[in-house]
C-alpha cells in the first residue's frame, strides 16, 4: 500500500507500541480509517502484536481492518487465531472480500473453517466462491437490500433495516417479486422523501442496467463506468437478483485489467498472482518475461537472414548500413503508436472489428502525413550527417538521401497499417488484441522494414 499516513502520527503510535501501552495504541488506532490502521499495523508491528491489537477491536472493525491486510498476513492470522474467533471476524467481512479470501485458502483450510461458520455465511461464501473470478459472479457481493413493490414506504424502510446492508451499499434498494425476480430499483432518497403510506410501486425505476452472472467482469466495469452507477445488479438466467457489483469493486477490476493489458502489450505473460513488484520473485519475473522475449528473438533470425541476403548491396554502399537503425526505429515507433491507439479504442468499446475498414483507412491517412514529415526530416538528416561520408563516384548523396528517406516513408505507412491491423486480426479470431502489440509488432515491422529498405535501395541505386 502507498505510504500516505502522517509521519507524526506514526511516530506517536510507534512509541506507544515500543512502550507496551496497548490500550493507548488501540484507542488511537480506532480513530483512524481502517485502511490506515491496516497499514500502520503491517508496518510497525510484529505479527504477534498485530494479532493482539486486532483482538481489541469490535468484530465489525476487525473484519474491515483484516480485509485491508496483505495476503501473507491474512493467512498468518488465520493459522494462529482461534477458529471460533476467526469465524466471527470472517462473518463481518464484506461478502465479496471474504469469498476472495476463502478461495485463497487450501482445501484443508477451507474444511477447517466451514464448521465454525453460521449457516447463512457458510452458504453465502460457498455460493460466491463457485463463480469464476473473471465473471460478474466472481466479483459480486450479496450485501444489498430488497423490497417488494406492493409494500408501503414505511414497510419498505423497515425491511431495509432488517436486511441491514452496509452503509456504502444502501444507496440503491432493489425491488423484487416473491421469487426474487428483479423488477427495478428505488433510491434511498426516494424512500426518505416519500410519505410513509405511499406504495413503493409508485417510485420504482423500471428502466435499469444490469449484469448477468456469467458476464465478463470487464464488460460489467464498462457498464458501471458508462452509466455512472454506484452499483449494478447481477441476475441469473432466471432474472433473479443474486448480487451486486459496487463501484469500488469496479475500480479493482479496471486496475487489474489495465495491468493485464499493459503486461500483454509489453510481451509479459500475466500472472494469476496479483503481487507487488518487490513481492514477486526473480524467477517469477523471469517466467513472465522469457516466453515472448525468447520467441521474438528466435523470429528475429529472419531479420538477420534478410540482411545477410543483401550483403552485396551493403558492401557496395556502406552508407546504407548507417541508416538501417533509423528506418527500423521509425517503423517500430509508428507501428507501436498505431497499435496503442487501436487496442485502447477496442478496450473502451469505441470501435469493434466490424469497423476495420474505417480504422485502417483512417490510420492510412494519418500515416501518409507522418511519412511526409518523417521523410523530409530523414532527407535533411542524411544530407547533414553524411556530407563528408565517402561515397562511390557513381552515386550522388542527394539520390541516396532521397532513396533512403523514400524507403523510410513507405516503412512508416506499412508499419502504421500493420500496427493497426494486427490487433484487429487477433480480435477477429477471438484473441486478446493486446498480445499482438509492442514487441510482436516491432519484430514484424523490423522484418518488413528491412525488406522495403533493401529492395528499394537495390532497385534504384544498383
Amino acid at each position: 500500500m502507498e505510504n500516505v499516513i502522517d509521519e507524526a502520527k506514526k511516530d506517536i503510535i510507534e512509541k506507544l507500541i515500543a512502550g507496551g501501552e496497548l490500550e493507548a495504541t488501540v484507542a488511537l488506532l480506532k480513530k483512524q480509517p481502517t485502511v490506515e490502521v491496516a497499514e500502520i499495523m503491517e508496518e510497525l508491528m510484529t505479527e504477534e502484536q498485530v494479532l493482539e491489537v486486532l483482538s481489541n477491536f469490535d468484530q465489525e472493525n476487525q473484519g474491515a481492518v483484516f480485509s485491508d491486510f496483505d495476503k501473507d498476513l491474512q493467512l498468518w492470522i488465520f493459522e494462529h487465531m482461534d477458529k471460533m474467533d476467526f469465524s466471527d471476524l470472517f462473518s463481518h467481512m464484506s461478502s465479496d472480500v471474504r469469498a476472495d479470501f476463502y478461495q485463497e485458502l487450501e482445501k484443508d483450510q477451507q474444511l477447517e473453517l466451514l464448521p465454525y461458520l453460521k449457516k447463512p455465511v457458510r452458504e453465502d461464501v460457498i455460493h460466491l466462491s463457485s463463480y469464476p473470478p473473471e465473471t460478474a459472479g466472481g466479483i459480486m457481493s450479496t450485501d444489498f437490500a430488497t423490497i417488494l413493490s406492493h409494500m408501503t414506504v414505511a414497510e419498505a424502510i423497515e425491511k431495509v433495516r432488517k436486511d441491514a446492508p452496509s452503509k456504502k451499499m444502501v444507496y440503491y434498494i432493489y425491488v423484487v417479486d416473491k421469487k426474487m425476480k428483479l423488477q427495478g430499483f428505488i433510491t434511498l432518497k426516494d424512500l426518505i422523501m416519500a410519505s410513509p403510506g405511499d406504495m413503493v410501486e409508485s417510485y420504482v425505476h423500471t428502466e435499469f442496467t444490469y449484469a448477468e452472472v456469467n458476464e465478463d467482469r470487464e464488460s460489467v466495469a464498462q457498464k458501471v463506468e458508462r452509466y455512472d452507477l454506484v452499483a449494478i445488479p447481477v441476475i441469473n438466467p432466471l432474472d433473479q437478483l443474486v448480487g451486486i457489483v459496487s463501484h469500488d469493486d469496479v475500480i479493482d477490476v479496471i486496475r487489474a485489467e489495465h495491468t493485464e493489458d499493459f503486461e500483454k502489450f509489453m510481451g509479459i505473460v500475466p500472472d494469476k498472482e496479483d503481487n507487488d513488484y518487490l513481492d514477486t520473485t526473480v524467477i517469477q519475473h523471469f517466467k513472465k518475461r522469457a516466453v515472448w522475449i525468447v520467441t521474438l528473438a528466435a523470429v528475429g533470425i529472419i531479420s538477420g537472414m534478410i540482411v545477410h541476403s543483401f550483403e552485396d548491396t551493403i558492401y557496395s554502399l556502406m552508407i546504407l548500413a548507417l541508416y538501417m537503425p533509423m528506418v527500423a526505429d521509425t517503423g517500430g515507433n509508428s507501428g507501436s503508436q498505431a497499435a496503442t491507439v487501436v487496442v485502447r479504442a477496442l478496450a473502451l468499446g469505441d470501435v469493434n472489428v466490424g469497423n476495420w475498414m474505417k480504422i485502417l483507412y483512417k490510420e492510412f491517412r494519418v500515416s501518409i502525413l507522418l511519412a511526409v514529415c518523417l521523410g523530409l526530416l530523414a532527407y535533411a538528416k542524411i544530407l547533414f550527417l553524411s556530407w563528408e561520408t565517402d561515397i562511390p563516384e557513381a552515386y550522388s548523396l542527394y539520390n541516396i538521401a532521397f532513396v533512403i528517406s523514400s524507403a523510410l516513408s513507405i516503412q512508416v505507412v506499412t508499419a502504421t497499417v500493420i500496427g493497426a491491423g494486427l490487433p484487429l486480426l487477433v480480435r477477429r479470431f477471438g484473441g486478446d488484441p493486446a498480445v499482438a502489440a509492442s514487441p510482436a509488432i516491432t519484430t514484424v515491422v523490423d522484418i518488413t522494414g528491412l525488406l522495403i529498405y533493401f529492395t528499394i535501395a537495390t532497385t534504384f541505386l544498383l
